[in-house]
């Protein structure tokens, strides 16, 4: 698709001229202008088959409605999307389509994003000229986590052609012809794909379901927050949903230089069980040799003061699940103690790409911030407790379970900092101040994925308790020792740490914006598919 000026179409759209490069479709140079021409089968990130015939337009000398997802746009043309032929065609295609769909908005999950409601509304066809009986085709599992309602699809085949061109694993297909046609696999089982829920989000209607959300919540009781995925080193766009302080799913955000409009399966359910089970919310201090709670002004006079009396050289144990704001609040920590290194594992699986848009892969490191632990110069371990067992220094822990570390660990530490999201045993035992954190979901911060693009996530939900972000409680105490600035923001934290470590020089945490911006020397240019 060209660039040159010199190749631009011109065509009007309902009255609006514009310019666009050749191969542009009309409904897409539409979009531009922002006329929203109705569709069922198109998506923009698979081909389009224009079997729906939602996107009917009229084209001057065409002698007939002409279909905008697959027209490509000629110069000189001149389009109209609204006129009577166009709206009685749309009309015709939703009339077909209720003739046997069942009536049950007020129980289908889909209600209230479902594109067919919105049309027929839009149209006003609220009633049926038919009269004979409903076909009544039932439900069926395709997947162990997805339910299909036969009655409820349109036979768009988003599903079948996201099967057949993106997982490029053709299990889906369309079964019988006509009013019984119905989508399955051709063995009438369940199949299996690390990405199938993805047919969830291309199904225009409620006719593919997730299980795991099915009568949780309407859409328009849930809030809805851009963030970006934990569950490996990928940095998925999400949009996590949430209800009454509950995250209920994640979709993905389209972003085509990280996962286009998919996300994996895996990621998904990392991000609805993140932060469940019984967590530390109170801020603690070992006192007469048993942790008691406190309120955070002594939590932190506590930590100062002791990081004040000389503990000796710092190391730590982080987590690689830590934002870069909190990863480079504690390294400043320890260089206030003197830095002598710091260390974090990254749990691995197997890899599985999406061979559709093979940059996209559920990724063998199982944590989303392994690049920006190691640019703040954290190292990599595969024996995290021996790279710290025997110091007698200050030892710092950033939200790293603590389950499976060897008896005495920590009891040679002059002081021990825990903060975390959880107090495991070990930490319970061994900690001098304890410090609760939150995770992602609960604070705005930002990750480093694999391919160095520092992407942004935004607070989705309230943290239990006391529980703080770790770059606004560890900058407080830096303040208080006099090693540098409390941040009151994620922005200013991120501002704090451009200035002070060389890679990151020249981002700004505004300027990140909703898509992230890329290292310096960090590949670009992925497109999604279209």
């Amino acid at each position: 698709m060209g660039d040159d000026k010199g190749q631009l179409l011109k065509v009007t759209i309902d009255g609006t001229e514009l310019s666009v490069p050749p191969g542009t479709t009309i409904l897409q140079a539409a979009e531009r202008v922002g006329v929203v021409v109705p569709r069922y089968c198109y998506h923009p990130g698979l081909s389009a088959p224009a079997l729906c015939r939602m996107c009917l337009v009229e084209v001057e000398a065409a002698p007939k409605p002409l279909p905008s997802c697959v027209q490509q746009v000629q110069d000189g043309m001149v389009v109209r999307t609204s006129t009577p032929d166009a709206r009685k065609a749309r009309r015709a295609v939703i009339e077909f389509l209720l003739v046997n769909h069942p009536l049950d908005c007020p129980i289908c999950d889909a209600a209230g994003q479902c594109e067919l409601q919105d049309y027929a509304f839009e149209t006003g066809q609220l009633r049926t000229r038919n009269i004979e009986p409903k076909v009544v085709l039932g439900r069926d599992k395709v997947t162990a986590e997805i339910v299909y309602f036969a009655d409820r699809c349109i036979l768009c085949t988003r599903c079948v052609r996201f099967m057949d061109e993106i997982a490029e694993d053709a299990v889906l297909q369309v079964i019988q012809r006509g009013h019984e046609g119905y989508i399955d696999t051709m063995t009438d089982e369940m199949f299996e794909h690390p990405f199938s829920m993805n047919i969830v989000d291309v199904c225009p209607v409620g006719a593919l379901v997730n299980e795991d959300f099915l009568f949780k919540a309407r859409s328009w009781d849930l809030d809805h927050t851009a963030s970006i995925c934990p569950g490996c080193s990928q940095g998925c766009n999400i949009s996590i949903g949430t209800k009454e302080n509950q995250i209920l799913r994640a979709k993905p955000r389209p972003n085509a230089e990280v996962n286009s409009y998919w996300m994996c399966d895996h990621g998904r359910k990392a991000v609805v069980s993140w932060g469940a089970g019984a967590r530390l919310e109170v801020p603690m201090v070992r006192e007469e040799g048993r942790l008691v709670p406190v309120e955070w002004p002594r939590a932190l006079d506590a930590l100062v003061e002791a990081l004040a009396a000389g503990p000796g050289a710092a190391r730590a144990i982080v987590s690689a699940g830590a934002s870069n704001e909190s990863l480079f609040v504690v390294r400043k920590l320890m260089d206030a103690a003197g830095f002598e290194g710091g260390f974090f594992r990254v749990p691995t699986g197997p890899e599985q790409v999406l061979k559709g848009f093979p940059r996209l892969a559920l990724r063998s490191e199982r944590v989303p911030n392994a690049r920006g632990a190691e640019l703040l110069r954290f190292e990599r371990a595969d024996d995290i407790y021996a790279r710290v067992q025997g110091h007698g220094g200050a030892l710092f822990v950033l939200d790293e379970s603590l389950t499976g570390a060897p008896d005495g660990f920590g009891q040679d530490a002059s002081l021990l900092v825990y903060i975390g999201t959880r107090l495991d045993d070990t930490a319970r035992r061994r900690a001098d101040v304890v410090l609760p954190a939150t995770t992602f979901a609960e604070m705005d911060g930002s990750f480093t994925n694999l391919e160095g693009r520092v992407q942004r996530f935004a607070q989705a939900v309230k943290a239990p308790g006391m529980a703080r972000p770790a770059w606004l409680t560890g900058s407080a105490a830096l303040s208080r020792l006099g090693a540098g600035a409390a941040f009151r923001s994620a922005a200013e934290a991120f501002a704090a740490m451009a200035a002070d470590v060389e890679a990151y020089r020249g981002l700004g945490y505004e300027s990140l914006g909703l898509h992230g911006a890329p290292l310096a020397g960090a590949p670009t240019g992925a497109g999604a598919k279209s």
